[in-house]
């Protein structure tokens, strides 16, 4: 995937990338702490998930499409390289978020007794579900920065006066 109506796609795509992962990170963390947050989200949480995860390599391939077709540069490589490491992450968001829809899903369908109380068997699982979602969402989210961060520097490094050109009808 190269243009989008005359626009290099990957300026389109990672818009994409830049809101589903943090909505998703988000949604993954509100559903592991508060199982009936989960119940309430549903498959919503999964499918949410899987549209982020898709949406990575669409933007990623539209990246390298875009890398080939301006100068070599630092920055965009460096750019490149980071935006390679997002997809682990948002695997994790994903596999995440589905094992967190499946146990809020099996605790509804367990009737009200179950989800009054947590066995203590299920106790460590449910922490561990928790500490691996926040550990996951904080870490695509801090790489969706990272990446956002080196890919603005790579696009505006040149492309700007820091001092104000005068041409906003001031004429002092």
């Amino acid at each position: 995937m190269g243009l989008v109506n005359g626009l290099p796609a990957h300026v389109l795509l990672v818009h994409f990338v830049v809101v589903l992962v943090p909505l998703t990170a988000l949604a993954l963390t509100a559903g592991a702490i508060l199982p009936s947050v989960a119940q309430r989200m549903g498959v919503v949480l999964p499918l949410l998930a899987l549209i982020t995860l898709v949406s990575v390599p669409l933007a990623t391939d539209a990246g390298e499409w875009l890398e080939e077709h301006v100068g070599n540069d630092a920055l965009v490589r460096r750019h490149a390289e980071l935006g390679d490491g997002l997809l682990p992450w948002v695997l994790g968001l994903f596999v995440l978020s589905a094992v967190v829809w499946w146990a809020a899903r099996r605790t509804a369908a367990a009737g009200p007794d179950a989800s009054g109380g947590t066995r203590w068997s299920a106790l460590p699982v449910r922490a561990a579900a928790v500490v691996l979602s926040v550990v996951v969402a904080a870490g695509a989210v801090v790489d969706v920065y990272r990446i956002g961060d080196s890919g603005a520097k790579a696009a505006w490094h040149d492309g700007f006066s820091k001092t104000a050109t005068g041409t906003d009808g001031d004429s002092r």
